[in-house]
């Protein structure tokens, strides 16, 4: 059985990065899996997203959530609440004890899940012994026609490195 993948709102957010680098390996994340496999996500991080974008101005919101409601019909994202393992793994972890609680939450499912986290943040990607990996990195790829239409579109919202 393949290992399950989670992603947080830094990947989801960073296909929307200032930084190009992170952008597109982001966006190349979601592209090589947009029809080959599902990922999890918490419904706090996709939450985490929409608190970010809900602060950007109608206009930045009109041009990215087409984008963002499509690629979550198109793709299998399970969007998951915790379970009470999920939590009981996030508190009792040592080496989560010095992340914040959403992060300890995150990787707690993370681990309570047997997966692997695909994140940018910096606070989870460079931590050793954790199922943490940043997505890779290569040539921008392009979505399905429509779908690459509206992600271009959606790129009037740009959000900074530190916010992903």
């Amino acid at each position: 059985m393949p290992t399950e993948l989670h992603i947080d709102a830094s990947l989801f957010l960073g296909m929307h990065a200032e930084n190009d680098k992170v952008r597109v390996g982001c966006k190349n994340f979601f592209v090589e899996r947009l029809s080959d496999g599902a990922v999890v996500m918490s419904l706090e991080q996709v939450g985490r997203c929409d608190a970010i974008v809900w602060c950007r101005g109608r206009a930045e919101q009109d041009d990215y959530y087409p984008f963002m409601d499509v690629l979550h019909t198109d793709m299998g994202i399970d969007r998951v609440p915790y379970e009470e393992r999920d939590i009981k793994v996030a508190l009792s972890t040592p080496e989560l004890a010095d992340l914040n609680l959403t992060d300890r939450l995150t990787m707690g499912m993370v681990l309570a899940r047997g997966g692997e986290l695909v994140t940018v943040s910096p606070r989870l990607r460079d931590r050793d012994g954790l199922p943490v990996r940043p997505p890779d990195g290569g040539p921008e790829r392009a979505f399905p026609p429509r779908l690459e239409e509206l992600y271009q579109r959606s790129l009037a919202l740009r959000v900074p490195t530190e916010e992903v």
